[in-house]
């Protein structure tokens, strides 16, 4: 079973309230926008893990052996180590939240499978 989400807290204040999604944690924060029919390559870390807020409708992603069309608003976690990616079925680009825990570096990207032939080397060698 995929964890649907992380310590998100709801605050509410006088003037209305907001979602905290990280507090004193080692993070970095990204909005990623997918183009239509594009998809991120199949890939995991040994660094960091990964939490996505879906901000537009359209967004199929897989992590594990699971596959889930998120609901805007939907949140998913992607552990350090599991096969994930992204993929926008609708007609027009969706943009996730994501926030990544841990070390960041583009270097700990380990591909499996990618439309733009940039699997990483270790993986094709084991095809």
């Amino acid at each position: 079973m995929i964890p649907r989400r992380i310590e998100l807290r709801h605050i509410k204040k006088p003037w209305g309230a907001f979602d905290e999604y990280t507090l004193n944690e080692r993070s970095t924060v990204k909005i990623l926008t997918i183009n239509p029919g594009a998809k991120t390559s199949l890939q995991s870390h040994r660094h960091r893990r990964e939490f996505w807020v879906a901000l537009d409708k359209g967004v199929r992603v897989q992590v594990g052996k699971e596959k889930i069309l998120l609901r805007k608003g939907s949140t998913i976690l992607a552990k350090k180590g599991t096969k994930h990616r992204l993929q926008c079925e609708g007609k027009l680009a969706a943009r996730i939240l994501e926030i990544s825990f841990g070390v960041f570096s583009e270097s700990d990207i380990v591909r499996y499978e990618d439309d733009y032939g940039r699997v990483t080397a270790s993986v094709s060698r084991k095809r």
